[in-house]
């Protein structure tokens, strides 16, 4: 088989992750049958590229099953969504694309069902959160791929000199924020709320505050008394103190975020496992805690799940299931789980992860994971909702600003666009 290679391009995946791409796809005639999947690249250089993984995951299977070739196309987070619409257009969809997003083609009735194509055993053993979260209208469609929660990172040097333990609430926030701030500590705690992180960050808030973007029916509540007097808090504890730094947090991204993290400016701000990397590679020392609430420990964190799906226009349901249960055996989940910094989406998995030495620095995300609420990505209008909240949710803690107008109107903007669901 011939594989190809084209340049690299950083850029951010639905996790929140920086990614490069690292080139095209297998191609061959080999089998009777051929599966064309359609992925993403979670690498952060052209050396650890998803391309290596997928090559390797597609020779092992075709071992095994001659009468099967699987052609892998792997394509940057910048353009891997964008692609598959364009082939679904013009109808060409993949077999399988695993992408960051799935309601929409759910919605036309493009994709298998899960219970279509995966085995009982691998399908119940998906976590269950992940699993819901996959679903529209009761029938699971999304099938999660990658995982990732957040934790509150903190410099232990900075913490040390200013003579302050990690926050438990946010009230220790706001105490040890001033802290590092007397010390000269350029952004005592980073609020990326800027277009590439805002919808995570901000839900991280929401979370820590007893609110969400939802209720527990599955309405929109974003302008909830919780959510109103979270960024009420953040707007008067935080940011009008000049405790966030001097770039305005609805411009500051999360990638800035991390660099300023990496290079010992940050005291405290939300992150997922990719930070580790970062921040050693620089030499910062970091300690990790779960995300401080109004009283203590937060209930609720933020996960956040990729999404394989299975197109139905090529007819191939079969071989379809059979190469996706074996992309869901827990050897390969947790291959490209470690290769990447990424936690398991299957249960057996997790459990292997959560016990295993070499694994040890992921589990504070993993016991995350068990409390972790998602995206609303099973409804249609959460495209239009996020891309809203990236708009405007920065205004919601700018000095003078009402946090219950801006939310409002984030508020509007899902109504309208969950009528049409």
């Amino acid at each position: 088989m011939q594989r190809r290679r084209t340049g690299t391009i950083a850029v951010v995946s639905a996790l929140g992750m920086t990614a490069v791409l690292g080139g095209c796809g297998l191609t061959g005639d080999s089998g009777e049958v051929t599966l064309k999947l359609v992925a993403a690249d979670y690498g952060d250089s052209k050396a650890n590229s998803s391309q290596g993984y997928w090559d390797e995951l597609a020779k092992a299977y075709e071992a095994k099953n001659p009468d099967v070739n699987v052609d892998v196309t792997v394509y940057s987070w910048n353009d891997v969504d964008r692609k598959v619409r364009e082939m679904v257009e013009a109808g060409e969809a993949p077999d399988l694309a695993q992408i960051g997003a799935y309601s929409d083609y759910a919605d036309q009735g493009l994709l298998y069902r899960a219970d279509d194509v995966l085995s009982i055993p691998v399908q119940a053993n998906f976590v269950s959160q992940l699993s819901t979260a996959g679903q529209v209208n009761g029938a699971q469609y999304g099938l999660p791929f990658a995982a990732s929660t957040r934790v509150l990172f903190y410099n232990k040097a900075l913490f040390d000199k200013a003579g302050i333990t990690p926050p438990k609430s946010w009230d220790d926030l706001a105490d040890a924020a001033e802290a590092l701030e007397a010390e000269g500590v350029k952004y005592p705690y980073a609020l990326p709320l800027g277009p590439e992180e805002a919808p995570a960050e901000t839900m991280q808030w929401m979370l820590s505050g007893g609110g969400g973007y939802t209720d527990d029916v599955g309405t929109y509540s974003i302008d909830s008394p919780q959510n109103v007097t979270t960024f009420t808090w953040l707007r008067d504890e935080l940011v009008a103190k000049g405790l966030t730094g001097p770039v305005a947090p609805g411009k500051l991204d999360r990638a800035d975020a991390f660099a300023a993290f990496a290079n010992g400016e940050v005291g405290m701000l939300n992150g997922h496992p990719t930070l580790m990397k970062t921040a050693s590679d620089k030499g910062v020392k970091y300690g990790m805690v779960p995300t401080p609430g109004v009283e203590g420990a937060s209930r609720n964190t933020l996960g956040v799940t990729d999404w394989m799906t299975a197109f139905k226009k090529n007819g191939h349901q079969k071989e379809i299931g059979d190469f996706l249960d074996f992309v869901y055996n827990d050897e390969n989940v947790l291959d490209f789980s470690r290769r990447y910094d990424l936690l398991p989406v299957t249960t057996s998995a997790s459990q292997t992860m959560s016990t295993a030495k070499e694994d040890q620095d992921l589990k504070p995300f993993l016991d995350e994971l068990l409390l972790s609420e998602l995206y609303p990505v099973g409804k249609t209008s959460w495209a239009a909702v996020s891309a809203d909240i990236k708009k405007r949710i920065g205004q919601a803690v700018a000095p003078g600003a009402s946090p219950k107008e801006v939310l409002g109107q984030i508020q509007a903007t899902a109504m309208r666009a969950g009528s049409a669901e």
